[in-house]
């Protein structure tokens, strides 16, 4: 399952650093796909809407650090667990159990973020 972050966040970015995939960003802040992958062309969200790399996307959360979860990988092909979870301060990552996804589906995620 991919991660998401609670509204009970802090905002003190102790996990933004620690993404391997740069997919958390501050609240109210737009992100692309290119952002710390090696996606170059147009890419197709999970939703299904094909955006270009560098296409500004709108935030998935105003007021507080958020995850995006096309870029997400629960750090799969990086480390053994979601740094974002072992550093938050007041354990608001947390696996989003309406997300639940395969090793095998991360891992094919972190393949192709980074190819």
């Amino acid at each position: 399952m991919a991660i998401f972050i609670t509204d009970e966040c802090i905002n003190c970015g102790a996990c933004e650093p620690e993404c391997p995939n740069n997919a958390i960003y501050e609240g109210g802040i737009e992100w692309n796909i290119a952002q710390g992958t090696t996606i170059k062309t147009n890419f197709t969200l999970e939703d299904g809407k094909e955006v270009g790399a560098e296409e500004m996307q709108h935030p998935v959360e105003e007021d507080f650090y958020f995850i995006v979860p096309d870029k997400c990988t629960e750090c799969k092909g990086f480390h053994e667990e979601p740094q974002c979870a072992a550093v938050c301060p007041v354990d608001c990552c947390v696996p989003d159990e309406n997300r639940v996804e395969s090793d095998e589906v991360l891992l094919a995620r972190q393949a192709k973020l980074h190819a």
